[in-house]
């Protein structure tokens, strides 16, 4: 993950600087993505769930786009291949106005299920924070039984799929009927409750090992210097050596924040209605696959996007000068 991340660091990064305006355009995407997001949201709780755009003209730019490709193709003549050439392009134009009525059309339903996922990824990397911090520093300062049982978590929770981990909860121990009286209204549902906790503890074995290697990274005189001028080693790692060390993890934060965009997909497993589950949902009804998932693939994209775009302002904000450098020294 940690390359995946620097890929998209990286890829980011070249698009900047190639086109002095690349950040604006990204950031302006960004901010019109998301205002219509909670506008949708918005709108989908007080019940309107009709799409705020017609899907029509989309469809009629498709057909006429599709009938000129045909003719184009049919009265080639001596240019045939030139005229075949040009009429794929206009079937391409054609297929793309078709998807574009497709998302329009399913943009509400797909909205609801980003809300999802969301909640599940959030909820996951903030409840999963401090466990993992807790994790972190018994692996890296604790004795000898504390770190082994925080070893023993990590890989337990590293070690085994996520997926598993969600079946265990919601059909092993039956995890959902302690959330029945909490679900309802504004309330996520059972099994978002369950899907929470399984993300919540699988993001804390990742979180941790961050973490681990951002405190590995603080120099060891630092919490000398703490106990030197009194402090207990306690308050020597919370007040010295923590904000120093969470700095570094942010970039390995920047991963757990995409993957666990990724892997909420895994929710609609234990019957999550998040994104993939709306989007599976509609393509099992129209039978255009491939259509639908396209329009989920740039959904998720999105969100990815926005959370890398996110947690580099944050890098930013929290960077000490001179020792933090974004994107890597």
């Amino acid at each position: 993950m940690a390359g995946e991340r620097s890929t998209a660091r990286r890829t980011y990064d070249r698009v900047a600087v190639a086109s002095p305006s690349g950040r604006a355009v990204a950031l302006a995407a960004g901010v019109l993505f998301w205002a219509w997001l909670v506008v949708r949201w918005v709108a989908n709780w007080l019940g309107y769930t009709t799409p705020f755009f017609p899907a029509g003209p989309f469809e009629a730019l498709a057909e006429s786009l599709h009938d000129d490709a045909r003719i184009i193709d049919a009265t080639g003549g001596a240019l045939a291949g030139l005229a075949d050439f040009v009429a794929g392009f206009w079937f391409w134009f054609s297929d793309v106005a078709r998807i574009a009525a497709l998302a329009v059309q399913h943009l509400p339903t797909l909205a609801s299920g980003a809300w999802t996922t969301v909640v599940l990824t959030v909820a996951g990397i903030l409840f999963g924070l401090p466990i993992a911090i807790a994790l972190s520093v018994a692996r890296v300062y604790g004795g000898r039984g504390a770190r082994a049982l925080s070893l023993g978590y990590i890989e337990l929770l590293r070690g085994t799929p996520l997926l598993a981990q969600l079946f265990v909860l919601y059909f092993g121990l039956n995890l959902s009927q302690y959330f029945r009286d909490i679900s309802g209204g504004v309330l996520p549902a059972a099994a978002v409750w369950v899907a929470i906790v399984g993300f919540t503890v699988n993001s804390a074995a990742y979180q941790a090992e961050y973490i681990r290697s951002a405190l590995e990274s603080v120099e060891a005189g630092q919490l000398t210097a703490a106990r030197a001028i009194g402090l207990s080693r306690l308050e020597g790692i919370r007040y010295v050596v923590l904000p120093q060390g969470l700095r570094y993890a942010i970039p390995g934060w920047t991963n757990e924040l995409v993957y666990l965009i990724k892997y909420s997909s895994l929710a609609a497993f234990i019957t999550v209605t998040e994104l993939f589950f709306e989007a599976d949902t509609v393509a099992n009804e129209t039978f255009r696959y491939v259509d639908m998932y396209a329009v989920v693939a740039l959904f998720y994209l999105a969100l990815v996007l926005s959370a890398t775009g996110f947690m580099g302002w944050v890098e930013d904000r929290v960077a000490i000068p001179g020792l933090s450098v974004r994107g890597g020294r």
